[in-house]
């Protein structure tokens, strides 16, 4: 059974209340047996959203899960919906939760709607500090270097991270 990576941000409303939300329901996706891993909650920069969005709490969570991607994908966009967020809003504006599948085990993928590797993964700290944190020696399909190691190289102009929770 493949194991999920799956990164989750929230910069509308509240934003520790909405994560906690959001891994409730992930969880009940998740295989039964299989452990949950979830990475310390990071205060972010917004990267790429308008003037004067809020900050982001940014995680990532990892599950086993016995489906499709396709099906995973319409699990977390209806999670999505049920916790506020708008489909039809403008790309990257605040939202009270955020949810990028971010890996599905050993599988690559390039479809329309979805695609694995998460094309942007390994140039956004708010995504690879947390990774780090749970999975610093993952190797991405395609890849040759571990998640610590596309954290150690990254060339980016986004601010340090806060850490808001360790535990959560």
């Amino acid at each position: 059974m493949p194991r999920v990576g799956i990164a989750l941000g929230s910069n509308l409303g509240e934003r520790l209340a909405n994560l906690l939300a959001a891994r409730q329901l992930l969880r009940r996706l998740a295989q039964p047996g299989e452990a949950l891993l979830q990475a310390p909650i990071y205060q972010t920069t917004p990267v790429a959203c308008p003037d004067g969005s809020p900050d982001f709490f940014n995680t990532v969570v990892e599950i086993g899960y016995d489906g499709s991607p396709q099906e995973l994908l319409q699990h977390t966009q209806a999670i999505e919906a049920a916790l506020g967020r708008s489909r039809s809003a403008a790309p990257n504006t605040p939202r009270p939760i955020d949810i990028d599948l971010l890996y599905f085990g050993d599988a690559t993928l390039t479809a329309a709607a979805l695609v694995f590797p998460h094309p942007r993964l390994t140039q956004r700290r708010f995504v690879l500090q947390p990774l780090a944190d749970i999975r610093p020696q993952l190797i991405l399909p395609g890849d040759n270097l571990t998640i610590s190691e596309h954290l150690a190289r990254l060339s980016s102009n986004e601010p340090a991270l806060a850490l808001v929770r360790a535990d959560w």
